[in-house]
């Protein structure tokens, strides 16, 4: 169920939002908004394809819908005070209702047992044989969204949207080279722990003392593809997109500590 691509490099990219799939009986159970799979992250994987070489790579193929991999699987809010969705989310991004019948506790126990459990099973296994390796591993936690969703955040979202839960997942030069490379970027904007500062993901693996490492990027959509229905992945853009991407990739895989 869980795809994963082992590398020898330090680098480890997690995909948790990528995937569309959604089991007959839970789809049964979503309205027609929640069949549209609005909150995708559409084409990340896609998008990340071949940038660098060697790399590890961890992605579920289920809908975050069925349950959010990146979410606390104990259902601790990551952004206490403000909107946000669920372990097993009961809106959508815009706050509309996504169920005809909403998962009760035990179904929610049965999914986290059955889809939050084995991806992190893998995650945890590949940082562990990286580090093995290295020492050392870095976590790339890959992702997108629409740039307007005023139900999350008020105005337009910067294109790169960097995570290190204020600096607390990761080496702080890995930070540091991260937001100068985004910051470089012609034609784009970026921001440092703004409105997303790492998910669960990001929060649970960066564990710099231990040479565990964790970064998390929110990628804003209109750079690579529509954001609206079809969702048409834009070659154009995609192609100026993945060149950036490539270099701040490679520039993370050839990091290492001081």
């Amino acid at each position: 169920m869980i795809e994963v691509t082992q590398g020898a490099s330090p680098l480890i990219l997690g995909l948790p939002h990528t995937g569309t799939e959604v089991p007959p009986e839970i789809r049964a159970t979503l309205n027609d908004r929640g069949r549209a799979l609005a909150d995708t992250d559409w084409h990340i994987h896609t998008l990340y394809d071949g940038l660098v070489p060697d790399v590890t790579t961890v992605r579920t193929p289920v809908h975050r819908y069925v349950i959010d991999v990146n979410r606390d699987p104990g259902g601790r809010s990551l952004y206490p005070g403000q909107n946000t969705t669920t372990l097993v989310p009961l809106t959508d991004f815009d706050g509309n209702p996504i169920w005809t019948e909403v998962p009760d506790a035990a179904e929610i126990s049965r999914r986290r047992a059955r889809y939050h459990a084995p991806y992190h099973a893998a995650l945890e296994a590949e940082m562990t044989r990286v580090a093995a390796l290295h020492g050392f591993a870095i976590l790339y936690d890959c992702h997108s969204i629409r740039g307007d969703i005023p139900f999350l955040f008020e105005g337009r979202l910067p294109d790169f949207n960097l995570g290190t839960n204020m600096g607390t997942t990761c080496a702080r030069d890995i930070e540091t080279r991260m937001l100068a490379l985004c910051r470089q970027a012609k034609g784009y904007t970026s921001v440092l722990n703004g409105r997303f500062k790492g998910g669960w993901t990001t929060r649970h693996y960066g564990r710099p003392a231990a040479g565990w490492h964790a970064i998390q990027m929110e990628l804003a959509q209109a750079t690579y593809c529509d954001e609206c229905p079809p969702w048409r992945y834009d070659p154009e853009r995609a192609a100026r997109l993945r060149a950036f991407l490539s270099r701040l990739l490679t520039d993370l895989s050839d990091w290492r500590p001081a």
